[in-house]
């Protein structure tokens, strides 16, 4: 399989943000060939088409499985394993997320949360504290935040994120009528 000049761009592309996003290149390439490929690939083509060798493609369907964001695909009368993405690409944004979120957000909320119960014993301790209580606030926050996002649907998801400032708009709209209600 040859890929067009734009698609190899994509493919490489994935690969730099593989690692932006918790995966090394190779994984990253092989999430964005199976993407943009129509029908699902076999290892062997997978290899082929990105120059790596067959056992590279192993470790990397085997961490694209761990990930979520691949699927076993089968044919009937063919004996082979074929691969293709594990859902649209909300539901992979979500698994990234989450998988992030469990690698990432938790463990230093847990850090967070040991520090915190401990008692400071100097004003240097204290004022880490305070800090790593925001830190925490809002990492809280944002995850309860984007928990509710993923639970919208992606069609309700573009609707929010087509309302762009708007929503700063209603907030201070919001502001300005209730503080007219406290006068």
């Amino acid at each position: 399989m040859s890929l067009s000049e734009k698609n190899l761009a994509f493919v490489m592309h994935c690969g730099e943000m593989g690692s932006r996003w918790g995966f090394n290149r190779t994984i990253g390439q092989m999430c964005g060939l199976l993407i943009i490929t129509k029908s699902p690939m076999t290892a062997n083509e997978i290899a082929d088409a990105l120059s790596i060798s067959r056992g590279n493609v192993s470790m990397g369907i085997k961490e694209l499985q761990s990930w979520q964001l691949i699927r076993v695909q089968h044919i009937p009368g063919d004996r082979k394993e074929y691969y293709a993405p594990a859902g649209d690409i909300w539901d992979m944004a979500n698994r990234v997320f989450e998988e992030r979120k469990k690698r990432e957000i938790d463990p230093t909320l847990s850090l967070l949360r040991d520090n915190l119960l401990d008692e400071a014993v100097n004003e240097d301790e204290l004022y880490a504290q305070k800090q790593m209580g925001e830190i925490h606030n809002l990492l809280e926050a944002v995850t309860k935040w984007s928990s509710e996002l993923q639970r919208l649907t992606p069609e309700q998801l573009n609707k929010l994120m087509k309302l762009g400032s708007g929503i700063g708009k209603v907030i201070d709209l919001k502001d300005k009528i209730f503080k007219k209600d406290k006068e």
